[in-house]
């Protein structure tokens, strides 16, 4: 009887070390395998955000020849002397920034013509008239005009109407016209040109979608955006997509311009772009405005100029297109 109850004694002195071992164990945080519990495990590596290689050849050091480029160009419409070029796009997707950035490459400082309203959470168009800007570089003015208009907006009645912008992009809306969100401009208006010059009309069609925000774009505004495309492409005008706020949709890109074309982010967005709008990945550019920079930099101006190269190419080769009729 002593036996047994010896063994049992030292049953239980066992038992409790055993439980107070692993209770030690849980306690640093090792592995216990005589419960049979799995190891801990580390957590998965997030996917890697950024491609190999570049998805699209792009010449980082190419600013001096674009700029140059674009400084000589020359429009092979002879009636035509300033290639009018109109700029639409979703309030606060940056049309007016993106208008004073392309001025800012060519002064060679921060541009502010085009008013911009910095207010977060802006609901309106801060643009409310037409009007065009040109383009200086130095004393010398550059041979294409941005013809600014005021924000398209999902609802019906709010911001500027499918038919104001496609006649203003075939001359039809005089530059200073305050727009109607109510009501299109009519041919009874003082301010609508009946038989508008070649000169009066723009030659390129830019859309400004915000990167950040393309996702989850209103159908309404995308609706709107397809009755635009699709009027102004029965008359063969051309459309470019200008991407703006990449830095705000990829932190890779916001780190470091350079990883625009190699970033996934960017090029799903540039793709999903493409799907809604029509508009071919040829045809779409990402920048990034001037923002709160207080100086220009070479690898936002590439990119600026990149598109703006594009833009007057194809305005120029629609400009053949009418010559040769």
């Amino acid at each position: 009887m002593l036996n047994v109850t010896c063994r049992n004694q030292k049953t239980v002195r066992y038992k409790s070390t055993v439980f107070q071992d692993r209770a030690d164990i849980y306690r640093k945080g090792g592995k216990n395998k005589e419960m049979g519990s799995s190891a801990s495990k580390p957590a998965p590596s997030p996917p890697n955000p950024e491609l190999d290689k570049p998805w699209r050849n792009f010449d980082w050091g190419q600013k001096v020849n674009l700029k140059e480029k674009l400084e000589n160009f020359c429009s092979r419409h002879s009636d035509v002397k300033d290639i009018k070029i109109l700029v639409a796009g979703q309030i606060g997707a940056g049309k007016s920034s993106f208008i004073n950035s392309v001025d800012s490459v060519f002064q060679g400082r921060i541009s502010s013509r085009a008013l911009v309203n910095a207010a977060d959470g802006n609901s309106h168009s801060f643009t409310q008239k037409l009007k065009g800007f040109t383009i200086r570089s130095g004393k010398n003015m550059l041979p294409f005009v941005f013809k600014d208009i005021m924000g398209l907006e999902p609802k019906v009645l709010e911001g500027s109407q499918t038919e104001d912008i496609i006649n203003a992009v075939f001359g039809h809306v005089k530059d200073g016209y305050k727009f109607n969100k109510e009501q299109a401009l009519t041919h009874k208006d003082q301010n609508y040109t009946s038989d508008p010059n070649l000169s009066d009309q723009s030659f390129c069609l830019v859309y400004i979608i915000a990167a950040d925000t393309i996702s989850f774009t209103d159908d309404r505004l995308i609706d709107k955006l397809k009755i635009i495309r699709q009027r102004i492409s029965q008359e063969g005008i051309p459309q470019v997509v200008v991407m703006t706020k990449v830095d705000e949709a990829c932190p890779l890109v916001k780190k470091d311009l350079r990883k625009m074309y190699t970033s996934k982010k960017i090029k799903e967005k540039m793709e999903l772009c493409s799907a809604k709008v029509g508009v071919p990945l040829t045809n779409i550019f990402p920048v990034k405005n001037y923002h709160d920079e207080i100086d220009t930099e070479d690898d936002i101006d590439v990119l600026i100029l990149k598109a703006l190269e594009q833009i007057v190419q194809v305005a120029d080769d629609r400009l053949e297109d009418i010559k040769s009729y």
